[in-house]
């Protein structure tokens, strides 16, 4: 029998489940599932492409018929027979959990909720995890719209009868509490989504049992005040009966809401799965959004405020909706003045949580609370900023905030007072006012065009008020009033004319918006047209103020001149233009002018000849008065005076800012002859520009244009020596540049007949370039603040000098990147990585990449070069004896421990390369024999130390052919050397052993380690003899040349070790002196072997291997393989591990802060970038034939 589930009885569903097809009555043709041909992990589909849907489940699933009709036929087969009709309404709810299994009716009798689940769980495809909720496409998206709108339209159908028969309901409540506890995430996740959705559907029927109440109440308090003769005392005994029964529906219908709450919900929202937990937190809130009477209360609300700190941002957003959908009605702002108080502080933090879409939906949150006065100005400010943010709907968002904030408040009656009294004739000038003082107190003046777009959507029609900007720029100062708030509205108005214009870069507008972009292009030139002209007069002497106004004529429709008869307007603006050249020599002021002409003089537009006209006049002025200059600047020799080169200097800047725009090589600039230095850098630029402009227009007189390049090209080498720094950076920087547009590349694309004028520099110009970066960027610090006091520059000056540095370097580096300057120069650069990492980290790093796709092999040679360079740079300083413990040597190793993250993960791709490395170390390391004999080391044997940094990224098979060359260098003795003064030899023997079959040599001087404890792996067999003479007869099919290596068959990733196991480490592994050896290697960049050389080499290898034998304990080459590395990781504590397990439990906590959240499953993740977090894997592949090692 089954108890009602508002009684508080136990629940039991009697279901039995069964693979076979029962024989089906009239009455029972829903209760079997269909096994037909096609199957989604156990969801059965249609009996055929033609058939009808069989199962309540597949009519929802097709969703052709409508759903009201579904229900309605399943009420009628109820009122038939209840008991078939629940069982087919089970099974829906076992289906669309992705259940294979099907209930029958003897066990929907007899059996208890517990087996029921049970057997329901053995029912489950175990090979995939996927159910009809999280199935991909759209079918299984239409299925889960069907299935919550199947629920709700049942109980829609059935809240007047069928809901109260104290049968249906406890059953399905029950059954969906027992399967919202299951451990299986399917019944888990489908279970509480039916249970949610059948609570809010059972929300919506106690609002109407409450409205009727409350209407039969009335209906009854008015009969009964009727004077006694009027009283129609039936009616009322039929309204106090209709008043029972619905009281008595509503105890029902909360019986069963509460069941539902504290039997799902309160378990569920902290589920382990975020879905389920944001279902429950979506519909809590329609909830007290539907009938906030009854769930809009603190007893409610307190599961959305511990939510707010969800671990997952799916969670977190699901809360902010739903508090946006209870902010929005201002009349509920009472019932949430509490939970305001207590969560605000969470709420405002959240408009900068990592995730956008919760700091978006954080943000309109706050937006909403506004309305209460709850937010301080602190609160504020912490999203006034966010109007700056780099991502635009976060920014948006905020300048929504930052208008409902400042500008919505305003009496408009007021404001349009005060404006006719001032004379203006739009009433927003105070309000432009306070945009202008948040712009600038928020001391970000680089960033107007993010703050205009941010508030573009919410104060478009205030930031279009172009007219009253113009008269508060055009008015007189007020007492007071400071110039920075003009500039301030001038740079604004740009802005907001450059964002009517243009539009945002990364938007498609649609059809109406561009055609209100075209009405405000329109509409912003008619009134600037006319503007403009008055505006430059009264700010032309301030040039700051002026290059921002210079910019507005790039955004006019420049054909409203001719169809409006505005010429005169265009003489005026003509006129301004060219008193502005003659006022400044500020080269942002003349290249805004520059560009102005360049815009006005486009063929396209009918204004072109007049505009050309005033443009030739102008240059013609200012090419005779820097003739007439330079000629008397010339005859005066060393007599010139400051204002004669002031007068040359500041026509040559008015020239070069024009040559950048337009074509001027017909007026013949170029000169010869001694010029101060002051004038050498603007010359220079000058001839720059005019070089370019012979190459555009010249096409076939290609030797006279090479013949110039050449000799400018010589004259800036020239200047790399002059003593003047800023003429040695331009010429530097043209250099780069010249040398960039003509190079091999100019010919690609089908521009061969460019050939002529490509320039390969020589080694003498690369040379004189390297030395100039590393004489002007690689500036010690103390040396940089020494000049900066001396010459008393503040923390700006600072700041440009660095971005002028880090310009220098850029252009070196893009000068390597294109295989202009030959790699090897990168050695130079990068060794200067850790050193200067806070100043140029970033453009050393992007060219170690960019280089390493171009060349790996000869990236890596670089990288080892660089190394080399700091080793020998330290023994000249300390000598052949180095302190191996000093800061000197860590960092040198702590450079190399750095290149060697940046070969990545995929040790494939970089077996070459890294070989390669390991080659160049190891013969560098024993370059140079010690003078005071064979008994002491090589004079850079300390080296092998940097090199071990890269032994991890060599691949099993690597570090033995490695290890096996590094012994060709080694005399006997070597190999029984224990002193300190070997130990760097030890150290990188000990990490190519790793994970081979060789054993490791002790690092601790004068004696062996003992065996360290090594777990081994489980269930991995050794390696037998047979497999690896089956691997040894094997040949070697790819041939190596000198330098380049070419990579066979793709191998498995070996087991790596870190810097720090590698250090720690005693000596485990030894040597199987029964195994096999290697592949047959070739021969390549070393040559053909001498016989008795590789006789020797095999019997002192296998004298080493029998003298090391008889000090460990010997191990085969599977053995000494240790597990991976996660468990290590995941579980190196137990705090961890108990976490870890807790976010697995159904009754996960999750109101703790997130960051405290995120912070610990950091520590949980391994570090990719460290070697020991390698799964060790088994290679299979050839051993390198690079090194041209003979078994």
């Amino acid at each position: 029998q089954f108890g009602s589930c508002n009684r508080g009885r136990e629940f039991h569903i009697p279901i039995q489940v069964s693979n076979k097809k029962p024989r089906r009555s009239p009455t029972d043709k829903t209760t079997t599932v269909s096994r037909g041909r096609g199957k989604a992990n156990g969801v059965a589909q249609h009996n055929g492409d033609n058939s009808d849907p069989v199962t309540l489940f597949e009519v929802v699933k097709v969703g052709k018929s409508a759903m009201q009709c579904v229900v309605d036929d399943w009420i009628e087969s109820y009122k038939q027979d209840r008991d078939m009709a629940l069982l087919d309404l089970i099974n829906f709810f076992i289906q669309c959990s992705g259940c294979k299994g099907t209930v029958r009716i003897e066990m929907f009798r007899n059996m208890q909720n517990a087996e029921i689940i049970r057997k329901m769980t053995e029912e489950f495809d175990e090979d995939s995890g996927d159910y009809p909720l999280t199935m991909p496409g759209p079918m299984w998206k239409k299925f889960r719209y069907n299935f919550c709108e199947f629920i709700a339209v049942l109980i829609r159908q059935c809240q007047y009868s069928i809901i109260y028969d104290e049968y249906m309901m406890d059953t399905v409540i029950s059954l969906l509490t027992g399967l919202s506890d299951s451990q299986v995430r399917a019944f888990r996740h489908t279970s509480t989504l039916a249970a949610m959705k059948l609570m809010t559907a059972l929300v919506n029927v106690a609002l109407n049992l409450s409205i009727h109440q409350d209407n039969t109440q009335r209906q009854y308090e008015a009969e009964r005040n009727k004077i006694a003769g009027k009283r129609a005392n039936e009616k009322l005994e039929l309204l106090l009966q209709k008043r029972k029964e619905l009281q008595e529906n509503q105890d029902e219908i909360e019986n069963m809401m509460n069941s539902i709450f504290k039997g799902i919900f309160v378990h569920r929202y902290r589920d382990a799965i975020a879905e389920i937990r944001a279902i429950c937190i979506e519909e809590i809130g329609v909830w007290m959004k539907m009938y906030s009477d009854a769930f809009l209360n603190d007893s409610y609300l307190k599961y959305v405020g511990w939510t707010l700190h969800d671990r997952q941002g799916e969670v977190r957003l699901k809360c902010l909706k739903a508090l946006q959908n209870l902010y929005t009605n201002r009349e509920l702002f009472p019932k949430l003045e509490l939970f305001t108080n207590r969560f605000k502080d969470r709420i405002v933090s959240m408009t900068l949580d990592k995730e956008y879409d919760v700091a978006v939906e954080a943000i309109r949150l706050v937006t909403l609370i506004l309305h209460e006065d709850a937010l301080s100005n602190e609160d504020c400010e912490n999203v006034y900023h966010l109007v700056y943010s780099a991502h635009r709907p976060v920014a948006v968002a905020a300048g929504e905030f930052l208008h409902r904030k400042l500008f919505s408040r305003h009496d408009p009656q007021a404001e349009e007072a005060l404006a006719k009294r001032r004379g203006r004739s739009s009433p927003n000038g105070n309000l432009i006012r306070m945009l202008v003082l948040f712009f600038l107190e928020s001391e970000l003046h680089e960033h107007a065009a993010y703050l205009v777009d941010s508030l573009w959507e919410s104060s478009q029609e205030l930031l279009k008020d172009w007219e009253c900007m113009t008269e508060l720029l055009l008015e007189e100062p007020v007492q007071g009033e400071e110039g920075k708030i003009r500039t301030a509205l001038i740079e604004l108005t740009v802005c907001t004319i450059r964002q009517a214009a243009e539009a945002h870069p990364l938007s498609v507008l649609t059809a109406k918006e561009r055609k209100m972009q075209i009405d405000d292009k329109n509409k912003l030139t008619e009134h600037f047209i006319m503007a403009l002209p008055m505006l430059l007069s009264k700010y032309q002497a301030d040039s700051e103020k002026v290059a921002n106004l210079l910019q507005i004529p790039q955004f006019f429709d420049l054909d409203v001149y001719s169809a409006g008869r505005m010429e005169k307007h265009l003489d005026g603006l003509l006129k301004q233009i060219r008193l502005v050249v003659e006022k400044h020599i500020e080269m942002d002021v003349l290249e805004a002018c520059s560009k102005t002409y360049s815009i006005l003089c486009s063929e396209e537009y009918t204004i072109m000849n007049r505009v050309d006209i005033a443009r030739s006049q102008l240059i013609d002025e200012m090419t005779d008065r820097f003739a007439h200059s330079v000629e008397d600047l010339l005859q005066e020799a060393e007599e010139a005076d400051d204002d004669d080169i002031y007068n040359v200097l500041a026509t040559l800047k008015r020239l070069t800012a024009f040559h950048n725009a337009h074509d001027l090589t017909r007026w013949d600039l170029l000169e010869t002859g001694s010029m101060p230095e002051q004038i050498a850098v603007q010359a220079l630029q000058c001839s720059h520009y005019s070089i370019l402009w012979h190459v555009v227009s010249s096409c076939d007189a290609w030797l006279t244009v090479w013949r110039v390049v050449k000799s400018f090209l010589a004259v800036c080498q020239q200047c790399l020596s002059n003593v003047n720094t800023p003429v040695k950076e331009q010429a530097f920087m043209l250099l780069c540049d010249l040398l960039m547009i003509f190079s091999h590349q100019l010919v690609s694309g089908g521009r061969e007949g460019l050939q002529p004028l490509v320039f390969n520099p020589d080694s003498t110009l690369q040379n004189e370039l390297l030395n100039f970066v590393l004489d002007h960027v690689f500036i010690d610090q103390d040396d940089e603040s020494q000049s900066m006091e001396g010459d008393e520059e503040d923390e700006a000056n600072k700041i440009e000098a660095l971005h002028k540095r880090r310009n220098l370097l850029a252009a070196f580096c893009k000068l390597i990147i294109y295989d202009i300057v030959d790699m090897p120069a990168a050695a130079d650069i990068f060794k200067h990585y850790m050193k200067y990492y806070n100043d140029y980290g970033d453009i050393i790093k992007e060219t170690l990449s960019k280089t390493r796709q171009t060349d790996k092999i000869l990236c890596a040679k670089t990288l080892i070069l660089s190394l080399q360079q700091l080793f020998n740079e330290l023994l000249q300083d300390q000598g052949p004896n180095l302190d191996r413990t000093s800061s000197h040597v860590s960092g040198i190793k702590e450079l190399a421990r750095r290149f060697a993250l940046t070969f990545g993960l995929d040790q494939i791709k970089t077996r070459e390369a890294v070989a390669t490395l390991h080659k160049d170390g190891i013969e560098f390391s024993f370059k140079y024999q010690n003078p005071r004999g064979s008994e002491f080391p090589p004079l850079n044997l300390a080296f092998l130390e940097v090199l071990s940094e890269f032994s991890s990224k060599l691949i099993r098979q690597d570090k033995k052919t490695v290890h096996s060359y590094l012994e060709k260098f080694m005399s006997e003795n070597m190999s029984e050397r224990r002193e300190d003064i070997w130990l760097p030899l030890i150290s990188y023997r000990n990490s190519l052993l790793t994970g081979g079959d060789e054993d490791h040599m002790s690092v601790t001087s004068g004696s062996s380690s003992k065996p360290g404890s090594v777990r081994s792996k489980k269930g991995r067999p050794p390696v037998h003899k047979k497999r690896i003479e089956e691997e040894s007869s094997v040949e070697s099919s790819w041939l190596m040349r000198n330098d380049t290596l070419q990579t066979p068959g793709a191998l498995q990733t070996p087991q790596l070790t870190s810097t720090v196991l590698r250090e720690n480490r005693p000596a485990e592994h030894m040597a199987d002196p029964d195994s096999e050896p290697g592949p047959q290697m070739q021969m390549s960049w070393l040559g053909q072997q001498k016989m008795d050389e590789v006789n020797r080499k095999d019997r002192s290898g296998m004298n080493y291997i029998k003298s090391r034998s008889n000090q460990g304990v010997r191990r085969g080459l599977m053995e000494d393989d240790a597990e991976p590395i996660f468990e290590d990781v995941m579980m190196s504590s137990r705090g961890q591990l108990e976490d870890m397990n807790e976010e697995f439990e159904d009754t996960m906590v999750i109101d703790l802060p997130p960051s405290r959240n995120r912070r610990e499953r950091a520590e949980l993740r391994p570090d990719f970038f460290d070697s020991a977090a390698m799964i060790e894997d088994e290679s299979t592949g050839r051993v390198y034939s690079f090194f041209g090692l003979d078994p």
